[in-house]
């Protein structure tokens, strides 16, 4: 097969290459804020969730909250990546009228993980491994409301002091579905980790975009960062309008200028926010109030253990019991998605008593067809299914030991959206288990080979295709209950008489 072209922006003087880094800002999953006992949940009343520490009284001193140093040792490691046994805070000094302490703590100079990678599957692109910088905690800031009043702006400290992890890649990206894929795959990694949910509507997982644009093979050039650019759609046509825009000033005899950027969602374009900062603007010094983070193996060995199976050994593991590349993807995309399956397949082994690797490719074609389909009509995610991964079990084992026939499980499944029934109970209720009878098949099937004495002569004369047809209509004449198998074998032997 061959291999997609590389990725470039066509200029009016040739072709251009992207090159693209990313900065996500992901909210740890903790009951409290990063360095205070206030609650760090989304949704509160303003300035509800504010401590002495978030509201920078004086005197206020932080304390490190444990789970946050935890909830990013595991994601690192879910990284590939090196725990940096000894990390430090450093004060990032700058002032917002959300930020009241005037300074924001972060970790610049040793940061509590390093180098790692995440691997991807851009559409349309070949399989591509992303360079993992490093991954820091700091505290964010409040939120400043412009559209609240006229002519004020209002603060609110609720997220003021909420932990953040950033997570650094390399400059390895190279076209806007390369970065999708990129925020997608560590979404669901935070969310199979459990670190951060990954709700990009809600702030609790947003991005800065650095952008820049090169002749293929030259050096990087300029680049620009886009802030807090929060939705997969949104990261993509930041890449892609900037570096457009990018070409179009260089190759209209325009300097490109390090800035920071945002971007509009309503023109899909970026515009200038102010110039870009380097690290001396902001004054970094370490926090006098902090001491360094040290970690023990121990503690570095626990939190390798309570890692869940990660997204991409799920994936090989499906795909090893016999299901597609795309199938082993849907299904291991989000992580209630793996979980409804993973159980599903438990439950049906034990009803069936076979193994999940023979079970595993019809339980996948009937929950991305029927189960998808039916959650997808009722506007429904799968946490939410009507039904569970037992009653599933109980559906599908009545199809693997031939009670029911496909198109049976089908009527059974809606059956059991509609009133929450069994299957098994279903079935008995409205007398929809199948039949192998051959005396009952035989009957129907030559009622149908008298009601078409024409299609008869036809399909002995070489018309094979009719095949169906008469398949259909017996199937019809005995309501769906006769097993397909059974009505094979016998309308083969009759018509051959």
């Amino acid at each position: 097969m061959t291999e997609p072209a590389p990725y470039t922006v066509r200029g009016a003087t040739g072709d251009w290459e992207i090159v693209v880094g990313l900065e996500v800002h992901a909210q740890v999953t903790a009951a409290s804020k990063l360095f205070s006992g206030a609650a760090a949940s989304f949704g509160a009343a303003p300035n509800t969730q504010v401590s002495l520490v978030d509201a920078a009284m004086p005197g206020m001193l932080p304390v490190l909250n444990g789970e946050c140093v935890r909830q990013a040792v595991r994601t690192g490691l879910a990284l590939d990546a090196e725990i940096h046994r000894v990390s430090r805070f450093d004060r990032k000094n700058y002032f917002y009228a959300d930020l009241p302490q005037g300074y924001q703590i972060s970790q610049l100079f040793h940061p509590i993980v390093g180098e790692g990678h995440l691997d991807i599957e851009p559409d349309g692109e070949a399989p591509k491994r992303v360079g993992i910088e490093r991954l820091h905690l700091e505290q964010d800031a409040g939120k400043s409301v412009h559209d609240a009043h006229a002519t004020m702006t209002f603060v609110d400290l609720n997220r003021s002091g909420c932990a953040l992890m950033e997570i650094v890649s390399k400059p390895d990206l190279r076209s806007p579905a390369q970065a999708g894929a990129y925020v997608r795959a560590l979404r669901s990694l935070l969310r199979y980790v459990g670190s951060c949910d990954g709700n990009m509507e809600e702030g609790s997982m947003r991005a800065d975009v650095n952008v820049s644009v090169r002749r293929p093979g030259a050096e990087f050039g300029t680049r620009t960062e886009t802030k807090n650019v929060n939705s997969v759609r949104f990261i993509m046509a930041t890449v892609e309008a900037e570096a457009r825009r990018q070409v179009d000033v260089i190759e209209a005899g325009g300097t490109i200028v390090q800035e920071t950027r945002l971007f509009d969602p309503d023109k899909m374009t970026t515009r200038a926010m102010r110039s870009k900062e380097d690290a001396h603007d902001y004054r970094y010094f370490p926090d006098p109030d902090l001491l360094p983070l040290e970690l023990t193996e121990a503690f570095v060995a626990e939190c390798r253990a309570s890692l869940p199976e990660l997204p991409a050994a799920r994936r090989a593991r499906y795909t090893s019991m016999g299901l597609s590349p795309y199938d082993a993807a849907v299904l291991t995309a989000e992580r209630e998605t793996a979980a409804w399956f993973e159980a599903l397949l438990t439950d049906l082994a034990i009803a069936t008593g076979k193994t999940a690797d023979a079970l595993a490719k019809p339980a996948a074609n009937w929950v991305t067809s029927e189960l998808f389909g039916a959650l997808k009509r009722l506007g429904l995610g799968i946490e939410a299914s009507p039904v569970a991964p037992a009653a599933a079990a109980e559906l599908l084992a009545l199809v693997d030991d031939k009670t029911l026939s496909g198109s049976m499980a089908k009527t059974v499944f809606e059956a059991m959206l509609d009133t929450g029934e069994g299957a098994s109970a279903i079935v008995e209720a409205r007398g929809l288990r199948q039949t192998s009878d051959t005396g009952a098949i035989d009957a129907a099937i030559l009622i149908v080979l008298a009601a078409n004495p024409d299609k008869v002569a036809q399909y002995q004369g070489g018309k094979e295709a009719l095949f169906g047809f008469f398949v259909g209509q017996t199937m019809r004449g005995m309501g769906g209950k006769a097993n397909p198998a059974v009505v094979n074998d016998r309308l083969k032997a009759l018509l051959a008489t």
